[in-house]
């Protein structure tokens, strides 16, 4: 039973992180009459917009968000981002502290070694070959292991920040540097993949409930520079690939476990499924769900929390979803061309309301639905290209 919002009987989730995914949770949470509070590094965040309260704090910074937590008293620690304490997460949990999905997993996600680790070496599935680099002479001996060309990322990092491809010897200088530019902690380690050949790339959206796990069909999605572009729902697999991808997507969460959606991404190769990151949370790509699926993966994430059922999950369209970026820096801008997006049949918009731009920050996105997938993308892209950002100088 649930009283009120801002009563002494409410239900109350505090979420980690307030971006653009952080948002749609708060307002699913306040559907099932939940009280909502956000915190983030920066304020004026999305979720800060439409939650009840929120605080603004240095996300890696355990003591402030111990301080947050222990006056706030939630019943739910909702992680949306990578880049958090995990450790104080760990320590509330055991302090009786309810971490979504564990505070086990939001670390282990956190850490791409930790997953990796895990998913190679203890769970022994299928993924591309790996090393790990502390320094530049260690990535040029990986490097030399794996062969040309290579994919390199910061042990932590959000939305491709800081990945790259490297292709020759001579890139791996600037490729390192990169590496540790765009890294979220203060960790000078990166992973290093063998290039795979793959012919798709999908999320696959997997929840766990107090009805069991079940799936949302496959979203094939396109990235730049290690952040998405578009994505798109159902992705065209095989029989077998899917049932290859669903065990791979047990195996991981069973492993992780709580209740929640993660977002299980893989490679889809000729020599079958590979297993490449898992989030604990809703992802990106999953946006598309705002206007394929009866239940969004927001709407599932706050159903699963709340320990309610989940009888079942609903493709009522295919779909399509197509980002804005910025390409500057901005505290002082404005998006255009909504009218003409809206203009285009079958589309939605939805403008997060960042309060600044940044070279390649997602600003906004195009739903779309269509009779089959490639002319949702389509408009959804047609939708997208009209939109604009434009910037006061």
């Amino acid at each position: 039973m649930y009283g009120s919002p801002l009563t002494s009987n409410a239900r109350k989730l505090l979420l980690l992180g307030s971006g653009e995914l952080g948002k749609e949770v708060v307002l699913e949470a306040q559907r099932l009459g939940v009280e909502t509070i956000a915190v983030d590094r920066y304020a004026n965040a999305p979720a800060m917009a439409v939650a009840h309260r929120s605080y603004t704090a240095d996300m890696l910074d355990g003591e402030a968000i111990r301080r947050i937590i222990e006056q706030e008293r939630p019943d739910y620690i909702v992680p949306e981002i990578e880049a958090i304490a995990t450790e104080t997460l760990l320590e509330l949990e055991q302090e009786g502290h309810h971490v979504i999905p564990t505070a086990r997993a939001a670390r282990l996600t956190m850490d791409r070694e930790g997953i990796r680790r895990l998913a190679a070496e203890t769970l022994e599935l299928p993924t591309a070959p790996y090393r790990f680099a502390d320094s530049l002479e260690e990535l040029t001996q990986a490097a030399a292991e794996l062969g040309f060309p290579c994919v390199i990322k910061p042990i932590m990092s959000s939305s491709g920040k800081g990945q790259s491809v490297c292709r020759s010897e001579a890139e791996l200088e600037s490729c390192w540097s990169y590496a540790m530019e765009g890294g979220r902690a203060k960790k000078q380690r990166i992973i290093v993949e063998g290039f795979i050949t793959f012919e798709s790339e999908i999320t696959l959206l997997t929840v766990r409930s107090v009805s069991g796990t079940s799936y949302c069909p496959p979203i094939g999605h396109v990235q730049k520079d290690g952040d998405y572009i578009e994505s798109w729902q159902p992705h065209e697999m095989s029989a077998e690939q899917i049932a290859q991808a669903e065990q791979i997507a047990l195996r991981i969460t069973d492993e992780l476990g709580g209740y929640g959606i993660y977002g299980v991404e893989l490679f889809i190769t000729q020599d079958g499924v590979l297993f490449s990151e898992v989030s604990p949370r809703p992802h990106d790509t999953g946006m598309v769900t705002m206007a394929t699926q009866d239940l969004s993966e927001f709407a599932l994430h706050v159903r699963a929390i709340l320990g309610f059922p989940i009888p079942t999950l609903r493709l009522l369209s295919p779909g399509a979803s197509h980002t804005l970026k910025a390409d500057r820096e901005s505290s002082s801008f404005r998006i255009g061309g909504i009218e003409e997006a809206l203009a285009v049949p079958n589309v939605q918009v939805r403008l997060f309301g960042k309060p600044e731009t940044k070279v390649g920050r997602r600003m906004a996105v195009a739903l779309s639905t269509a009779s089959d997938v490639e002319q949702a993308r389509h408009t959804a892209r047609i939708a997208a290209e009209a939109l604009y950002i434009e910037y006061d100088h």
